[in-house]
């Protein structure tokens, strides 16, 4: 709680010390920032996560069920983001490169705080994409080698991979896992059964985008340590979603993106590189010196959004003010209380699994005997906006609400789903 206490003390510095988020300063803020400082449970709370959903700026008649694939940023972060753009359109390149460049090191303490690592083992980027191709790019590998992943791995992903098969010789052994699944032991065996003496990377995704299943990447990134495998893990969608600790996962490399979340600004990202592996690891960009053990040769990427990379601050306060243990069990909340409300309908069926080892944010939910669209046109002319997945065995709406969303809300989406089954 103490953390909570200092809100807004560490906005303000956050800000540059030069203001503070004129939202905290509304009715609104006073009442959310009362309401965060509470020790009781307020998973099912609704008038507490009313004061959460006025922190933000979402459609009053969309509402939007896909954060899975791109969340909102709360109001303060929004308002930083403005600050910085208009501080930065007052002298560019003085302001830009002379006092908020300066501000990444502040920013990378508190990312290594989220992910409880060293801050010498952070880079700050563009998104999961950005950090995990650095990785797939910038292993050296050569003609032969082989890299085990799975065929529900993220397209970016999965299309780095192959272009390094095609380009460099390398060779891809993937894995048909057998998703839902609440079977550590099984998952497990999926990727190790998939080892060689020429393995030399796995690709873990850590929760699939496509139906929310959280793998066991402690248990399989322990056997590939154990056979000196580089372990490379997805963490876009778990980062600030569930609780874990990086080192925790036991992995050489971890990419994601800020944007999902952690409601930070779009266009952020962060890599986690172990640090004993930053000086193989050639950068995605040109670096002055592509063989130093200096995280930061990850960031040379030229001019970016300066005002992006530092409402990343604002972003995390902000999640810290709700506390990942609150969010991560209202997410799982909020899952239940609409599925426990549809499970009797005639032809559902669930993808994802049920045990909260296994799920968190994202749900995919299928009718059978009805076509791929069908369900998402109709949710969509009753402005629920959700998003479908068609992979192998995986196909449906996929339904992930993030903290401003109440349980009045699920209920729209609860109609909507009698409707569309009781339809002819």
């Amino acid at each position: 709680m103490a953390s909570r206490r200092n809100f807004l003390t560490r906005f303000s510095k956050g800000m540059g010390g030069i203001m503070l988020p004129v939202f905290l300063k509304t009715p609104q803020g006073q009442q959310l920032l009362k309401a965060s400082k509470t020790t009781k449970d307020v998973t099912a709370d609704e008038d507490f996560w009313r004061f959460i959903q006025q922190a933000y700026t979402i459609s009053p008649n969309l509402l939007d069920l896909n954060n899975g694939g791109l969340s909102p940023q709360p109001r303060v972060v929004q308002e930083a983001l403005d600050h910085y753009n208009r501080m930065c359109s007052e002298t560019p390149s003085y302001n830009m490169w002379r006092i908020l460049d300066k501000g990444r090191e502040p920013l990378r303490e508190q990312l290594a705080k989220l992910g409880a690592c060293s801050k010498e083992e952070i880079a700050i980027n563009r998104n999961a994409s950005e950090a995990l191709e650095t990785v797939v790019f910038g292993l050296q590998l050569k003609k032969g080698d082989e890299v085990v992943l799975s065929e529900y791995d993220y397209p970016n992903i999965k299309n780095a991979w192959l272009q390094r098969e095609q380009r460099d010789g390398i060779v891809l052994k993937w894995i048909d896992l057998k998703l839902p699944s609440e079977d550590k032991e099984a998952l497990t065996k999926a990727y190790t059964n998939a080892f060689s003496r020429r393995t030399k990377a796995v690709l873990i995704t850590h929760m699939t985008n496509w139906s929310g299943q959280i793998l066991p990447v402690r248990k399989i990134a322990q056997v590939a340590r154990v056979r000196g495998i580089e372990v490379i893990v997805d963490g876009a969608q778990t980062f600030a979603q569930i609780k874990f600790k990086i080192p925790d996962l036991e992995c050489d490399y971890f990419g994601t993106s800020l944007h999902k979340w952690l409601g930070a600004p779009i266009g952020s990202g962060m890599l986690y590189v172990k640090k004993e592996k930053i000086a193989n690891l050639y950068p995605l960009f040109a670096a002055p010196d592509a063989k130093v053990d200096d995280i930061r040769k990850f960031e040379h990427l030229g001019t970016r959004s300066f005002p992006i990379e530092q409402a990343i601050g604002q972003a995390i306060h902000f999640h810290e003010m709700i506390g990942i243990e609150r969010k991560e069990k209202r997410l799982r909340y909020l899952n239940d209380y609409w599925i426990n409300q549809i499970k009797h309908l005639p032809n559902i069926k669930i993808h994802t699994p049920s045990n909260p080892a296994f799920y968190c944010a994202l749900i995919l939910l299928e009718v059978v005997g009805k076509k791929l669209n069908q369900l998402y046109l109709f949710l969509h002319k009753k402005n629920i906006h959700v998003t479908v997945t068609n992979i192998k065995n995986l196909q449906g709406i996929r339904i992930s609400p993030n903290v401003y969303t109440t349980t009045q809300d699920l209920d729209r989406l609860v109609q909507g789903l009698e409707e569309f089954c009781k339809a002819e």
